[in-house]
């Protein structure tokens, strides 16, 4: 992407986190939604900031080092890379099945409400229908 992405990402962020802190300072009684609204808007904001401010950092400190740069490249392209971060994500998920199921299982022992509940048990099986979409996908390609 080009740096001016990145950069207004990051102005946007900045502005995330000053609309939050303004609003988490002045709201008295907020309700419902309104409540969580301000930590929403400081955790993108956050999220949004510091994605943008590396990116911008990273591109200025390979900026005048061409063969560190090519370097860089060479290793995101490297097929081995590639592979270890596929299996580690793999791992990851083959654990995550499992303990989000753990964690559905748990929540519904405690009685807590049944919308949360729902959520992640939709949210659970949305996983898996992905999973089993590009399982299918990959058999016929492969």
């Amino acid at each position: 992407m080009k740096k001016g992405v990145f950069f207004t990402l990051s102005v946007i962020g900045l502005a995330l986190i000053v609309v939050g802190l303004c609003y988490l300072k002045s709201a008295e009684e907020a309700q419902g939604v309104m409540r969580v609204l301000p930590y929403y808007c400081i955790g993108i904001g956050c999220g949004a900031f510091g994605h943008g401010m590396g990116e911008i950092l990273s591109s200025r400190a390979v900026k005048n080092a061409a063969d560190i740069r090519k370097q860089i490249e060479i290793e995101k392209k490297d097929e081995r890379n590639i592979a270890i971060s596929n299996y580690a994500k793999g791992k990851a998920y083959d654990a995550m099945i499992y303990i989000f199921g753990a964690l559905i299982i748990s929540f519904g022992l405690m009685n807590i409400d049944l919308y949360i509940l729902l959520m992640l048990v939709f949210a659970y099986l949305l996983v898996e229908g992905i999973s089993i979409y590009y399982r299918c996908k990959y058999d016929k390609e492969m």
